[in-house]
């Protein structure tokens, strides 16, 4: 069981939605997805089909007025993979119909992946979008544009976006091409800047630790500082598995959304699912939002049965209950390390350094990763902390439970 502490204010988990208190007229939908990318089992989809992939969700993509998508690739015919910690991917040109088909117009691209194949897929990625008028914030050849937020106007409504990164793989912008990376300071005051000038700011991340149900608490701490800062609405990506809901002060951050179109070859049930949100803002702000869940079958996405969604929705609470509370995020960041635990970091590292012997460049990339990363090095010194003090086997029962269910529990192939 979940602890009892507050459900998130307001949060109607029967339905998966949330309204501002006397919120005055909605003008504008804002539809925001998570992780896309033209890889594995979605790449031949897309670029046979481009509207294929979406299933029975394009039409709830296209009755907003405005769709956001993560791209976590370059589309490029150029370029070549980098060292770097993880997996590398690309899509290609041919894939850029999978955006215009929907139309997504704009993409996020402060990831883990925009720069798999160094700067010249980049440039190529930022030209074909621009080109077909898909609109990007987050990253660029120069730090100017990667940290610049974006502004549009929204049926009356001029709307800020601010979009930013863990920068892994040490990706982000200082002086040359990268990312809009971990630098509170300099996001925060992005924010406060920004807010002066539009109606409503949303804020869009990437970050975190993957396959967990809980967000960490250095991230729910920078997530809440952006609200604190100005922001109407933050949404979070990465982790590959949906993660809670939280009301802070008054404003929705929902910590991950899970995969969208990111095809894994998995059976795991938490990687198969994921949520859009529905966002609508006011000249005023925020309004409200709604969550759309939907599966990730083997060609396409697919809306949730009312039966399953009831479910996802259950799951969804008990998730995020925890968040209403710093004591208990720290008890579920605390089940995470347990789950890790001695045996699991050994594994770690013994795969880094039969890595090293391997692949050196490979191997190296890995380990440096793991020390400038937020979500490794964070991980790394928690674990290795609770290790030393012998704390490393005590997290409640409650927590244990999810985390154990988020990393074994399965779904029936789709």
């Amino acid at each position: 069981m979940t602890p009892a502490s507050p459900q998130p204010s307001a949060f109607d988990w029967d339905h998966g939605s949330w309204a501002k208190d006397q919120a005055p007229g909605i003008r504008a939908e804002v539809i925001v997805s998570g992780d896309w990318a033209p890889i594995r089992a979605f790449g031949p989809v897309i670029a046979a089909d481009p509207g294929a992939v979406y299933g029975d969700l394009l039409p709830v993509l296209r009755a907003g007025d405005l769709r956001i998508t993560n791209l976590e690739c370059p589309l490029a015919a150029g370029g070549s993979p980098v060292w770097k910690s993880g997996s590398v991917f690309k899509g290609g040109p041919e894939h850029l119909g999978g955006l215009t088909a929907v139309p997504f117009e704009v993409a996020t691209l402060a990831n883990n992946h925009v720069l798999d194949f160094g700067p010249e897929a980049l440039g190529e990625t930022l030209g074909l979008l621009d080109r077909n008028g898909i609109r990007t914030v987050g990253a660029g050849l120069g730090p100017e544009r990667a940290h610049s937020p974006l502004v549009l106007d929204l049926k009356g409504i001029r709307l800020g976006i601010v979009n930013f990164s863990e920068g892994e793989d040490l990706t982000a912008a200082v002086d040359g091409p990268g990312v809009s990376g971990w630098d509170l300071d300099r996001v925060t005051g992005s924010v406060e800047a920004l807010r002066r000038s539009v109606d409503a700011l949303l804020v869009i991340c990437h970050c975190g630790v993957e396959y967990t149900p809980f967000p960490p608490p250095y991230v729910v701490e920078a997530l809440q500082r952006t609200v604190d800062a100005g922001a109407d609405l933050v949404v979070a990506h990465h982790p590959h598995v949906a993660q809670g809901v939280q009301i802070y002060r008054n404003v929705p951050i929902c910590y991950s959304l899970g995969n969208f179109v990111f095809h894994q070859e998995t059976t795991l049930a938490h990687r198969k699912v994921g949520f859009l949100v529905k966002a609508r803002f006011a000249r005023s702000g925020l309004a409200g939002i709604e969550l759309v869940p939907y599966r990730i079958g083997g060609r396409s996405l697919g809306l949730l049965d009312p039966g399953a969604r009831a479910g996802f929705f259950a799951s969804m609470r008990a998730i995020s209950a925890p968040l209403a509370e710093a004591g208990t995020v720290a008890d579920a960041w605390h089940a995470l390390l347990r789950h890790q635990g001695r045996a699991g970091f050994r594994r770690e590292v013994g795969m880094i350094l039969e890595q090293m012997d391997r692949e050196p460049e490979k191997g190296a990339a890995m380990f440096r990763n793991r020390l400038s990363t937020p979500q490794h090095r964070e991980q790394w010194l928690a674990l290795l902390t609770r290790i030393m003090d012998g704390s490393i086997d005590s997290a409640p029962a409650w927590a244990c439970d999810l985390v154990a269910e988020w990393f074994t529990a399965t779904a029936p192939p789709a």
